[in-house]
């Protein structure tokens, strides 16, 4: 669990790459100066950990590429205080971020083994969600609900009515749409009826697959 000056060297060149490529939110680009990212990979492949490219973790998962994380957390704006549901715990760094941006976390992951593991691993670095939960992240999180935010981290052929569903008035959700290739979708709940819908465009997510495993 070593972090050093080399790593945090890393991660601002890392955090200069994706300001680059557009990310401007500067609370989004100092989670990612701050975070250690290779901490959340296996130690044997800690030369990946700050380079702008997703990478195998554990069930089959991968961790997003970092630009990934930081466009979905900036797209959603969030406020220090506001709910959040996260759909696809996987190895915890997103959740970091929105950890980061202050926001009150609610994850849900449905690969048992990637649970355990990161409901041990995100305390022992400082990272507390206020609920992690295993479960269908198709179903939500009902008894929670409303949320300020929804983020989705994983590829969903549709859009679950559940999570429109409890995103409250004036509220985002966030999700890539497709299969194969995903559309990044953003969801604005401008009354208990009615959304705006933005396609922010094409990228890659492991499949989100329904019931636990």
């Amino acid at each position: 669990m070593r972090d050093t000056t080399k790593h945090q060297g890393l991660r601002n060149q890392l955090a200069n790459v994706l300001e680059a490529k557009g990310i401007t939110d500067d609370r989004v680009l100092a989670a990612v100066r701050k975070i250690p990212r290779h901490l959340f990979i296996d130690s044997s492949f800690e030369e990946h950990a700050y380079q702008d490219k997703a990478f195998p973790i554990a069930a089959d998962q991968t961790i997003s590429h970092p630009y990934t994380v930081a466009f979905q957390s900036q797209v959603l704006e969030i406020s220090p205080g506001e709910k959040v549901l996260e759909i696809g715990t996987g190895s915890g760094y997103q959740t970091a971020v929105l950890l980061e941006l202050q926001a009150e976390v609610f994850t849900i992951e449905r690969q048992h083994e990637l649970f355990r593991r990161t409901k041990l691993f995100l305390p022992k670095i400082g990272y507390r969600p206020k609920r992690f939960v295993f479960g269908d992240g198709y179903k939500g999180l009902p008894e929670e609900a409303p949320f300020d935010k929804v983020i989705v981290t994983a590829g969903a052929p549709y859009v679950p009515k559940a999570l429109l569903a409890q995103v409250k008035v004036g509220g985002k959700l966030l999700i890539p749409v497709g299969e194969g290739a995903q559309i990044m979708t953003l969801f604005i709940r401008k009354s208990p009826k009615e959304f705006e819908k933005y396609e922010l465009g094409d990228f890659k997510f492991v499949p989100m697959l329904k019931k636990k495993n």
